[in-house]
């Protein structure tokens, strides 16, 4: 076994450009791991709003609403990951994501969440570029923004940082419904499977969005919408008793 201070492999260029780290895929998995402390656990993805108003009661309607999520709030939020891990301006890949967040419960959960997972990187793979958006953000940026910031500086490259947003915009909200239902845990993991092939074509559609909105600007980025998603946010927001900060 080799030194704990043996010289590291030069990184290699990946396929969009970034260098690829050795251990980069390790990487992946802990950003996308449940424990990483970014706190996505203490917010169900608007499913505990879709639970109060009887639109979520089982692991069938949970499935519906967690591909619907997916292709709308999950397709935005992938394609915003994959441009920032290209190396686009997150100031401006900032100011989409607000644009495309009508609710203003939802913007503030995801700067809540975008500074969270802000601290987190810059503990585990310190950059300049997380310094900088801090400087210009200090209320947070958008979550998927810095998502993107943080497989970039973790060696990943677009792909992987779109994977993984699509992934969080289903998992959370299985994850919570279990508690919030008292569904089976193998019911709630099934439901992931099963969209196991949707997430994958989704995560490679926002990565070719990302790279048109490189040549042509952040109009070039999904905006899916989910009126629910939003609507059903502003209610939990006003919610006396809640479970879930959203």
């Amino acid at each position: 076994m080799p030194p704990l201070d043996a010289p590291q492999p030069v990184p290699q260029p990946g396929p969009e450009g970034v260098p690829v780290r050795q251990g980069a895929r390790t990487a992946l998995l802990v950003l996308a791991d449940g424990r990483f402390p970014a706190g996505g656990h203490a917010h169900s993805g608007g499913v505990e709003a879709a639970v109060a108003a009887g639109r979520v009661v089982d692991a069938r309607t949970l499935a519906e609403f967690c591909r619907g999520r997916l292709h709308t709030a999950g397709l935005v939020a992938a394609a915003l990951a994959a441009a920032a891990a290209l190396g686009a301006d997150p100031l401006a890949l900032d100011d989409a994501a607000d644009a495309r967040t009508p609710s203003p419960a939802l913007r503030g959960t995801a700067r809540r969440l975008g500074r969270q997972l802000l601290r987190v990187a810059r503990a585990t793979w310190p950059h300049p570029e997380f310094d900088a958006l801090a400087a210009a953000r200090p209320r947070g940026a958008h979550q998927p923004v810095v998502l993107g910031l943080t497989a970039r500086a973790a060696g990943l490259g677009a792909a992987d940082a779109a994977h993984c947003a699509a992934y969080e915009s289903v998992g959370g909200p299985a994850s919570a419904a279990v508690r919030l239902l008292g569904l089976d845990p193998f019911d709630a993991t099934g439901v992931l499977a099963r969209l196991a092939p949707e997430v994958d074509r989704l995560g490679a559609d926002a990565t070719e969005a990302a790279r048109r909105a490189l040549e042509s600007g952040t109009d070039a980025l999904p905006a899916a919408s989910a009126p629910l998603l939003e609507i059903g946010a502003e209610a939990h927001a006003g919610r006396p008793v809640r479970l879930f900060a959203s």
